[in-house]
């Protein structure tokens, strides 16, 4: 069986004196207990921190959350990133078939399109020739005309 027992500090047992107006001075001794910022130990501290790259300092502040928080945060963040990837791949995939389907639809009906606008262009033209020639020669038979014109 292990007994503890107390410790005191010998600094921390010695008792104050006072002064002759009752205050309590710091003697010239306890000066050098004092440390400013200024001192070795910071110095140190500082140099061990320049030291350290991002990544020592992202994955040490791991330990400050239990192992329970650090579970759920590491599921979270696949299932957002498994989401993240099934709906870009299905975007992808939805993207292909459309514009697939755009041009094997579109472009033939594209063509077919400015092939109608063409004969209708090509119908207004023979009807201008034929308001032309109508006025050109008046009195004459429809019939006759549209064997000039065919002509």
């Amino acid at each position: 069986m292990v007994k503890l027992t107390e410790v005191e500090d010998e600094h921390f047992s010695e008792k104050p004196t006072a002064t002759k107006h009752d205050a309590l001075l710091v003697s010239d001794d306890e000066d050098e207990d004092y440390s400013d910022t200024e001192s070795e130990i910071s110095n140190e501290d500082e140099e061990v921190l320049d030291e350290e790259s991002m990544y020592e300092r992202i994955s040490a502040l791991k330990d400050m959350l239990p192992p329970s928080a650090r579970r759920t945060i590491t599921s979270s963040v696949s299932t957002l990133t498994s989401f993240t990837k099934a709906s870009l791949s299905f975007s992808g995939r939805a993207l292909w078939v459309i514009s697939t389907s755009a041009f094997l639809i579109g472009v033939p009906w594209a063509l077919a399109y400015a092939e109608e606008e063409q004969y209708i262009q090509l119908e207004r033209e023979q009807g201008m020739i034929k308001g032309a020639n109508e006025m050109l020669t008046p009195g004459t038979e429809p019939e006759k005309q549209e064997a000039q014109a065919t002509l």
